[in-house]
């Protein structure tokens, strides 16, 4: 049984053989991963040493002691978050020897293409077809809102493969390479200024079946696990006490005591005791993983997100009154992520509008928080047994 006594042990071999002042960033990576510290609650041979969850804590307090590089989670979050625990859990063993190893080291960006136009907040409406063609399936379609889209090689794909099944039932899922010439990467550009989005266009894109993921048919199951984890991964980070927005939100009050108010000092109190409380229970959350997959809880979690960035870069933006209107560039650029703290108030303010929409709208987090954990009556569904084909668009 691993320990954290074992990992001690294990990290400090790795950081011998491999110290990280004379070894390359990537080989360094590379050798952690074969060591089974990348995510150690993974099976050995694929990045971990099934140990319990909670004591990756240890190696990444001895790595970061000894300085050593991390895989900047940051520029890879989709394929952490996303991407590879959908392969861990639905993946076939020759996919996941070939997709998580460059997933980690951040070799391989991976973006996500499900929302389309016509199929945003109603997933499952979805009109992209995947028509079986021999050992391949062949893509077209559009899809849209896709993060990191100009970055990545690869991506987790769902389309429709039998439109006479009912929405749900005729999706299957499937990894896309992105350097496929009949995929079509265009910059969607935000109010930021920025196109951290992208619309994608699939032409004829040819996927072989050997990277499909899950049965046929069974792409809505294989996707609830992506977007459970990827609500998690939103809404969920471990973060200090007093860190992320409001961390900068209460740095800003220390730092003008000539603008303070009553009124805006009471905001700032409730402020930091909803952040507060969204940071424990994101613990809470994280120890319910050490047991299994995420479950509809982790809705809850993006939903506290998404109301606390937007109330806290409000607040700000009113906090310092001309100084939170300032904005540093309006330049057109295609940025690798998102940094709600390094940046200016302004910054913040605008991108925190995403948060509602991005990952789940709010309104629909909303609803599975209401029926999935406080079993309410769903809301009454026409069309859940009609085929797709058959539904007005």
């Amino acid at each position: 049984m691993t320990d954290a006594e074992d990992l001690r042990r294990r990290t400090t071999a790795l950081l011998a053989a491999h110290p990280p002042a004379t070894t390359d960033r990537l080989d360094f990576l590379r050798a952690r991963f074969d060591a089974g510290l990348a995510w150690v609650h993974f099976p050995v041979g694929l990045g971990g040493l099934d140990a319990p969850r909670s004591l990756q804590a240890v190696v990444d307090a001895e790595l970061a002691a000894a300085g050593a590089p991390g895989n900047d989670p940051g520029r890879i979050g989709i394929g952490l978050g996303m991407a590879a625990p959908t392969i861990l859990r639905f993946g076939t063993d020759a996919q996941k020897q070939r997709f998580l190893r460059p997933l980690w080291t951040g070799e391989e960006v991976w973006c996500q293409l499900f929302s389309e136009p016509g199929a945003g907040s109603d997933l499952a409406a979805l009109a992209t077809r995947a028509v079986r063609d021999g050992e391949d399936w062949v893509v077209d379609g559009q899809k849209v809102w896709t993060s990191s889209a100009h970055l990545a090689r690869w991506a987790i794909l769902i389309a429709r493969t039998d439109p006479d099944l009912p929405k749900h039932r005729g999706i299957s899922y499937f990894v896309c390479d992105m350097t496929d010439p009949g995929v079509e990467v265009r910059p969607l550009r935000q109010i930021t200024g920025e196109a951290e989005f992208n619309e994608v266009f699939l032409t004829g894109v040819r996927i072989p079946d050997a990277h499909r993921l899950g049965e046929v048919g069974e792409g809505w199951k294989v996707a609830q696990t992506t977007l459970m984890n990827e609500r998690v991964a939103i809404g969920g980070n471990r973060i200090p006490r007093e860190g992320g927005m409001i961390g900068v939100a209460a740095a800003d009050w220390r730092a003008r005591p000539e603008l303070r108010t009553h009124d805006l000092h009471q905001r700032l109190l409730t402020l930091w005791v909803d952040a507060e409380v969204a940071r424990l229970t994101g613990e809470r959350l994280r120890q319910q993983l050490t047991k299994g997959q995420p479950g509809p809880e982790g809705s809850g979690m993006k939903l506290a997100f998404a109301r606390l960035a937007q109330e806290i870069s409000g607040w700000e933006v009113e906090f310092l009154g001309e100084d939170g209107l300032t904005y540093d560039d309006w330049t057109m650029r295609r940025p690798e992520g998102v940094d709600f703290t390094g940046r200016e108030a302004g910054y913040r303010y605008l991108r925190a509008k995403g948060n509602s929409i991005e990952g789940g709208t709010s309104e629909v987090l909303l609803n599975i928080v209401a029926e999935r954990v406080l079993g309410l009556p769903p809301e009454p569904r026409t069309d859940k047994d009609v085929a797709w084909k058959d539904l007005p668009r």
